[in-house]
């Protein structure tokens, strides 16, 4: 799977994690992805979302 919104297209970043001595190590910042159901082009289809998609609205269900 990689770490990619299907609808914004958010993706990992990578930056610094700093210890309490100070210590510096390299590490990624994922987003917040949830497997959704969706309505794209017309058809339903599974698809990996950020959770600030689902917020916003940007996201479309499909009717049950």
């Amino acid at each position: 799977m990689s770490y990619k919104c299907e609808i914004c297209g958010k993706q990992s970043v990578s930056g610094g994690s700093y210890s309490h001595s100070h210590l510096k190590t390299k590490r990624t910042f994922k987003p917040n992805l949830h497997k959704q159901k969706l309505v794209l082009d017309g058809k339903t289809q599974t698809a990996y979302v950020c959770s600030k998609c689902m917020k916003s609205g940007k996201v479309v269900k499909p009717a049950i």
